[in-house]
């Protein structure tokens, strides 16, 4: 029976994967720092347990990205993963990384280096926002009567569910390095989501058109964050969602 450690089980996107892969007939252990939310009990950051997490284990699904830190807690995760002879290292990205000059994403890079040199055959997903973080930044956006709508701002959000489904089917295959980028469907101008957000909940708000500054907003206006030709599409979108 094949082994697998998914690290973020609890989160958005572990929610949906790990029930997957136990629908394989594989065994799952879900890693947390809370024995009351995993199977196993590690800190990423310190790299206690770490190596004890991953004895046994065939694959290993490192979900957990998105906290400060986790290029240090990527780097714990693949040398206790190359010890144990872990034949399989799937990490899920974002797409942008390289492209848009943000302190996340060169964190976010960081750990892509860590998993492309651990010496463990491995296989990068670089995904767009998913829904549910977007759903969650246009509500705090809007909390106030004046919303700031920096122009030029796309995003092609993708379900969380498309991805899970991509990430169970790449963990299951051979390892296939960076792999094509995983995007919704549709693209779509900031203000077309907050509008569709402030019409899904009724509310009612003055937009105020800005602009970002620096290279962070060059970048996002030719598209940095967007999919490159081609990635792979989900099928559920912004408004289905």
């Amino acid at each position: 029976m094949t082994t697998i450690l998914v690290t973020g089980g609890t989160g958005t996107l572990g929610r949906q994967v790990v029930p997957r892969l136990r629908e394989t007939g594989a065994k799952v252990r879900v890693l947390s720092r809370d024995a009351a939310h995993g199977d196993v009990v590690a800190d990423l950051i310190t790299g206690e347990g770490v190596a004890a997490a991953v004895d046994g284990v065939d694959i290993v699904l490192h979900l957990a990205g998105g906290q400060k830190g986790d290029d240090v807690a990527t780097r714990n995760l693949v040398a206790a993963a190359r010890e144990a002879g872990v034949r399989h290292l799937v990490y899920i990205s974002v797409i942008g990384v390289g492209r848009v000059p943000l302190a996340w994403l060169r964190m976010k890079e960081a750990a892509e280096r860590a998993v492309a040199e651990s010496g463990v055959p491995w296989t990068t997903l670089r995904a767009a926002q998913f829904h549910d973080l977007v759903r969650k930044t246009l509500a705090g956006m809007t909390k106030s009567p004046i919303v700031p709508v920096p122009g030029g701002l796309r995003f092609e959000p993708v379900d969380a569910r498309d991805v899970a489904d991509r990430l169970v089917e790449l963990a299951l295959g051979e390892p296939a390095g960076l792999v094509p980028d995983l995007a919704g469907p549709k693209v779509y101008d900031l203000r077309d989501l907050i509008t569709g957000h402030l019409r899904a909940t009724g509310k009612r708000r003055l937009l105020l058109p800005v602009r970002i500054p620096g290279a962070a907003g060059k970048a996002y206006r030719s598209g940095g964050n967007l999919a490159l030709a081609g990635a792979d599409h989900g099928t559920r979108t912004w408004e289905e969602f």
